[in-house]
């Protein structure tokens, strides 16, 4: 059974522009076209709509980052900004190591950085202990890794990419997952330890 994407955003309760860039990013299998439309395997919305939260709680920090991604575009100088399945991994860290307005001492605390599109982790960068600030207030990661990547949300196929085992590790742990984050930019700060703690 086949499903447009407006049906598919009404079983997983997003939006359809959400829902549209998981599309765009190129991490659904199994799409086809309708005329104009484009048509989804109900499997792949059933297996999204039963993913598993990011297991925050196992990460060694209290607070993490998450950079919440949009789907890569191009920019003026011809270099990428955003997610996509189809960037070679060496263009992937550059598109998204960077630039945002950001507490960088935070996301260096953090250790990892999930990259989430539509509410899903599809990249986790390491190596964030150095940072730059260019003229605009914004920061960047010159030094980060990309540990780890998906090429299919739904089954999930990871590409794990990073040279440190742990970095790998960590990788794996979160990829593919869903991690709700609220931010009004591109960064947000969620809480790996939800347990309540009495002075």
């Amino acid at each position: 059974m086949l499903l447009t994407t407006g049906q598919a955003a009404e079983e997983l309760g997003c939006a359809v522009t959400t829902f549209r860039r998981l599309v765009r990013a190129g991490v659904l299998p199994g799409l086809s076209r309708r005329g104009v439309r484009v048509m989804v395997p109900l499997e792949v919305v059933t297996t999204l709509k039963e993913r598993a939260a990011a297991p925050l709680a196992h990460l060694p920090a209290p607070e993490i980052a998450v950079l919440r991604a949009d789907v890569a575009q191009q920019a003026g100088n011809g270099a990428w900004t955003g997610f996509s399945a189809t960037l070679p991994p060496e263009e992937l860290l550059k598109a998204l190591r960077g630039w945002w307005r950001c507490d960088a001492g935070s996301i260096a605390a953090g250790r990892v950085l999930p990259v989430t599109l539509s509410g899903f982790v599809v990249a986790v960068l390491t190596g964030l202990e150095r940072w730059e600030k260019d003229d605009r207030g914004r920061h960047g990661f010159p030094e980060a890794v990309l540990a780890g990547h998906l090429t299919d949300l739904a089954q999930p196929v990871k590409q794990l990419t990073a040279p440190a085992r742990e970095d790998r590790e960590l990788a794996d742990l979160l990829l593919g997952t869903r991690l709700a984050s609220h931010s009004g930019g591109t960064i947000a700060y969620v809480t790996t330890n939800t347990t309540d703690t009495v002075d």
